[in-house]
């Protein structure tokens, strides 16, 4: 069986579509070999700069003969439809089989398609490939309708055994295909043919090409850290950097370079930006100091001088860099030893929506957020204020300007020079995680604070002028938010209510409704119904016992607030925005093995609006399922609760009375009295003291008693007296394994 080889060369490939080309190469075309009918063994992918290949071993020489049958109209059917199937296949009506069918004769096509040879199904497959090659981006060139992601040159394409190789006919757009390929572009350039896999990669890097991506990463690290060890210093990982940067080069040339000493004390973080973005560096540290003082760059070409020209030219290109660094850094210090102030008023003038006003309306929302989360979390609530008032103060300063990425970092820096708390400056810094599922989270109280009220604000903000996430779409990251607030209090164990969370949010938005006058006006009456979850002429009752009262009490003066409006009987307005973070929590507990139903169960019981309390809750009833008791019970509570759902809908009562033992007749429904009488002097402390597995174990200890009594009893008795005392026995049931979690969410 031959092998396929096949490089698509062309101009520089840009370093992040490599990876996904190479893959799509490789599915494009075994996905359509198969399909024609040619298997193969193994199949390889490659990338450079410069080109894509692909090998493909142990191809079958032809696709094997078939013969296929289709089933036709029926004999008798309309022309038309007979002229249809007749055209779909190919044949003729003499050619066609009538057969015996369920409801009389059908017509049969049987059609023999011979094998064809590889080379045929191969071209086939590779021109339909590159003609719709999925790039994110394009282009066409000269006269041509091909497009690429850059101008194609060349097609290498062919089938090698031991006869030797054969060069698959293809032409697409007066390119064809052939056995010939280049290699680098200054030190080989010239075309060179090859015969196979093996013979194409081993030429290649006699032509100073290094096909495997993987190999030329490995490369690159192996010598920059032998080359920065050799001068004991360490270079700082960066794993995406090192597959950009070996998507750039077909031939890495390892090279070496210092910082000037004038930009050594720049923050090292600056450093490492600066070099990454606008160089592709990487950093080299000192590990005795830390500092950053030197780099590595990977040229893609050796030199008479090892380098020497190059490195300078790339140490005159840094240089300029950091010194618009160093420009930024020494003119943000200023401003930050002074207090940060005008950037803080600058953010006044920075929209953060439309609908939701500035950056500094919003850092005052933060701030009074923060301060009301302190207590929870264990901050200081001064301090928590502080910070939240100056974290997002960098924002405004030149170097997050040129570099956003360092936004929080900054703040740090910028904290500390103003002299703050360092409990402020790692605020700064922290209030932004976690940003994803393998972030760190924050566990300073104040750092906590501050990054739940940043996150808090931005939902309960969205939410408020209707900006939710819808499908696919989330402009403004706010499942991210929301999985960052979730993992925020079950890193730190905090047990918080979500809604008055929400709530407190929710409030400078009603306040910003208020007008000058004794009463709101209707509009914003029914925005404030709306939110609330209530009625317009709610909000109005509500308004009206304020109104008396102020009067009574001579508070009334010429204005009206809404904020003076007591919450506490109302319902609150953050039941979807809750519903959101429990469908974030689902997420986050899927990963961890726990069931979405067990949660549903858990989610249904009061409290549910403490994620922390929800998540003991949902594993401890995880673990009690996982036992043959804990499985068991389920079914015997839902025959309970089916049985008691039935006789109440049909006599159109709730047996909700206390059962009285002295009507039970057999042991097991004695036994079933006294069981409940234990369980629930188990459950009940357990669940005040929030010890969920206690409480879980106590309930499946019902699993035994509840089937006896099934198996002995039949609950409808013909003596209603005793009916009515059992059916009040499987509501004591009901009761009993309800107030531990919704057991009727559970499947199965």
């Amino acid at each position: 069986m031959p092998d396929l080889l096949i490089e698509l060369f062309s101009e520089e490939i840009p370093a992040r579509m490599q990876g996904k080309a190479a893959a799509d190469l490789k599915k494009l075309v075994t996905d359509g070999l198969v399909e024609a009918g040619l298997t193969y063994a193994s199949a390889g992918a490659f990338s450079t700069p410069r080109r894509l290949a692909l090998s493909v071993e142990g191809v079958l020489a032809a696709s094997p003969a078939v013969k296929e049958e289709r089933k036709g109209p029926k004999v008798g059917a309309p022309e038309q439809a007979l002229a249809g199937f007749l055209r779909s296949t190919g044949l003729t009506q003499d050619q066609l089989e009538a057969r015996d069918d369920k409801k009389g004769q059908v017509w049969f096509a049987v059609i023999d398609k011979p094998g064809r040879p590889a080379a045929e199904i191969v071209a086939e497959v590779l021109e339909q490939t590159v003609r719709s090659f999925p790039w994110p981006k394009s282009m066409r060139w000269g006269d041509g309708t091909l497009r690429w992601v850059r101008p194609l040159h060349s097609i290498l394409c062919i089938l090698s055994d031991e006869a030797g190789a054969e060069v698959v006919p293809l032409d697409i757009d007066g390119i064809k295909a052939g056995d010939t390929t280049h290699g680098h572009r200054f030190m080989a350039p010239d075309a060179f043919s090859v015969t196979s896999f093996d013979d194409y990669a081993a030429k290649l890097k006699r032509a100073k090409v290094v096909l495997d991506a993987s190999e030329r990463a490995d490369h690159i690290w192996a010598e920059a850290t032998n080359q920065a060890f050799a001068q004991g210093m360490e270079v700082v990982e960066d794993r995406g950097l090192l597959a950009e940067v070996a998507g750039l080069v077909e031939w890495p040339v390892v090279l070496l370079g210092k910082i000037e000493e004038q930009f050594l004390d720049l923050p090292p973080e600056v450093l490492k930006t600066s070099m990454k973005e606008h160089q592709k560096f990487f950093s080299v540290k000192n590990p005795k100091t830390g500092r950053i003082e030197q780099y590595v760059t990977v040229a893609n070409i050796e030199t008479a001088d090892q380098g020497a020209t190059i490195l300078a030219g790339n140490g005159r290109v840094l240089s300029a860099r950091l010194a618009d660094a160093k420009f930024f850094w020494e003119n943000d210090l200023r401003v930050a030893k002074a207090g940060m102030q005008p950037w803080i008023d600058a953010l006044e003038n920075v929209t953060f929506h439309n609908k939701l006003g500035s950056q500094k309306e919003r850092i005052e929302r933060i701030a009074a957020l923060a301060r009301e989360i302190a207590p929870a979390v264990g901050a200081d609530p001064d301090l928590a204020e502080q910070a939240a008032r100056v974290a997002k103060a960098d924002l405004s300063s030149e170097m997050v300007y040129e570099f956003p990425e360092l936004q929080g970092l900054m703040g740090r820096y910028y904290s500390d020079a103003a002299g703050l708390p360092a409990e402020v400056g790692a605020a700064c810094e922290e209030h932004y995680s976690p940003l994803g599922p393998s972030d760190d989270v924050p566990t300073a109280p104040v750092s906590v604070a501050v990054a739940l009220a940043d996150k808090v604000d931005l939902l309960a903000s969205f939410w408020w002028i209707d900006e939710k996430p819808t499908g696919s779409k989330d402009p403004f990251a706010l499942r991210r938010g929301a999985l960052g607030i979730v993992r925020l209090l079950l890193d730190n164990s905090l047990s918080v209510s979500l809604s008055d969370l929400i709530l407190d949010a929710y409030m400078p938005h009603y306040h910003k409704m208020n007008h000058e006058e004794e009463r709101l006006v209707d509009a914003d009456r029914e925005m404030v119904a709306e939110h609330l979850g209530i009625t317009s002429s709610d909000v109005t009752s509500i308004e009206n016992q304020i109104y008396e009262k102020k009067k009574e009490s001579g508070e009334l003066k010429s204005s009206f607030s809404f904020k003076d409006i007591d919450l506490s009987d109302v319902s609150h307005p953050s039941a979807d925005l809750l519903s959101f973070f429990h469908d974030r929590l689902k997420v986050f507990l899927k990963d961890k093995g726990i069931r979405h139903d067990i949660i549903d169960a858990c989610i249904a019981m009061e409290g549910s609006d403490d994620l922390n309390l929800l998540v003991k809750r949902a594993e401890a009833l995880s673990e009690a399922l996982k036992t043959d008791d804990g499985e068991n019970l389920i079914q015997g509570f839902k025959r309970a609760n089916n049985i008691l759902s039935a006789e109440e809908a049909k006599d159109g009562v709730s047996y909700e009375l206390d059962p009285d033992p002295k009507f039970a007749e057999s042991d097991e429904e004695k036994a079933l009295f006294a069981a409940l009488d234990e369980a629930e002097t188990a459950i009940k402390p357990a669940m005040d003291a929030e010890d969920f597995s206690t409480a879980m174990a106590a309930m499946a200890k019902l699993r035994g008693p509840i089937d006896a009594f099934f198996e002995a009893t039949q609950v409808n008795s013909d003596n209603q007296i005793v009916r009515r005392n059992r059916l009040c026995l499987l509501h004591r049931i009901r009761t009993i394994c309800g107030g531990v979690a919704d057991l009727t969410k559970i499947e199965g």
